[in-house]
């Protein structure tokens, strides 16, 4: 039968990296930036807290002798410095030099990618392990710990408390980031910035400031991504190219969400459920049915995508400037 109780928190779980990296697109988005090395950005700030991780816990000699704050501070300070750096080298090439933005996502996805292997499987080779992955468990438990009443009140604390900090992290990230956008002033600037750059700019707007603090602060928010799944889902386990296609499904759900930060927690919730729904159902003994269930995410994707340009209401397109660079002799 199929057991609901153990079904969400896993699909809650698998579902976070992808509100994390679908919320950073939005914010990003939302200036007119279209980051599409939002997968390499999440592989950055993954490998980057882990190395910050792995040398603190070598550092000590016994791992359990670890600093709860210094556990925590170190690979998250990691993780927010690289997915920075990321953000600071898009800007630069499009906003400052006004390189292609897709062609310099791309080549941002590579680059992190290969960047997250290299130094990954430099790490490996230094801990001399028979097997291709690095084990950073006690830094993990930290990051896995639950509220202390989540398996004392049943299905309820399963279903609500049973996450790692960085799981709410993400939530509360989510819906501050839809109040910012919809209602203060510094959230109708920057839609004002990604929908007519040369409007606002009339008015007094610093276009370059925008779209330097949207980008950079939304690769932080999707870099965060990356370090959950390493030190929650992965139980603190970094193996090169683990990570998969969840960049990529992190960008869908930026179109279908409407760009609306707060429909991602539960959109990244229903992706991360197709994510693992195979596991749940039963097929027996026939590997072609589960193979099917495994498409699912990427059959949703299509569609999404399908009916996004089929829709007609202006509230529900992207920013009108996305990824055009702004000139201001054209004002």
């Amino acid at each position: 039968m199929f057991d609901i109780v153990s079904f969400i928190p896993r699909a809650v779980a698998q579902g976070i990296p992808l509100l994390f990296g679908s919320t950073g697109e939005i914010i990003t988005e939302k200036s007119g930036n279209l980051n599409l090395g939002i997968p390499g950005v999440m592989y950055v700030g993954g490998i980057c807290g882990v190395i910050g991780s792995f040398l603190y816990e070598r550092s000590l000699g016994n791992p359990n002798l670890i600093n709860p704050v210094l556990g925590i501070l170190i690979p998250l300070v990691s993780c927010l410095v690289g997915s920075l750096i990321m953000g600071l080298l898009y800007c630069f090439l499009t906003v400052t030099l006004r390189a292609n933005q897709n062609v310099t996502g791309l080549a941002m996805t590579t680059f992190g990618v290969g960047f997250g292997n290299f130094f990954g499987g430099s790490l490996i080779k230094l801990t001399g392990a028979e097997v291709p992955s690095i084990a950073l468990s006690a830094t993990s438990k930290l990051f896995r710990t639950t509220l202390p009443f989540a398996h004392t009140t049943g299905p309820v604390g399963g279903i609500f408390f049973s996450y790692g900090f960085l799981a709410y992290v993400a939530i509360i990230l989510a819906f501050v980031a839809s109040f910012v956008l919809k209602r203060t002033r510094t959230g109708l600037h920057l839609r004002a910035v990604g929908e007519d750059p040369a409007a606002a700019d009339a008015v007094g707007i610093d276009i370059t400031r925008y779209k330097y603090l949207a980008t950079c602060l939304g690769c932080m928010v999707a870099g965060l991504g990356g370090l959950y799944y390493v030190m929650d889902y992965a139980n603190g386990v970094w193996s090169n190219d683990a990570f998969g296609d969840r960049g990529w499904l992190a960008i869908a759900l930026v179109i279908f969400t409407i760009w609306r930060p707060n429909i991602s927690v539960f959109a990244s919730i229903l992706f991360g459920g197709l994510y693992i729904l195979y596991l749940f159902i039963p097929t027996g003994e026939n590997l072609a049915v589960k193979e099917i269930y495994k498409m699912l995410p990427y059959v949703v994707t299509i569609i999404v995508l399908v009916f996004s340009s089929l829709r007609n209401k202006r509230e529900n397109q992207p920013p009108e400037s996305l990824g055009l660079p702004y000139f201001r002799e054209d004002r």
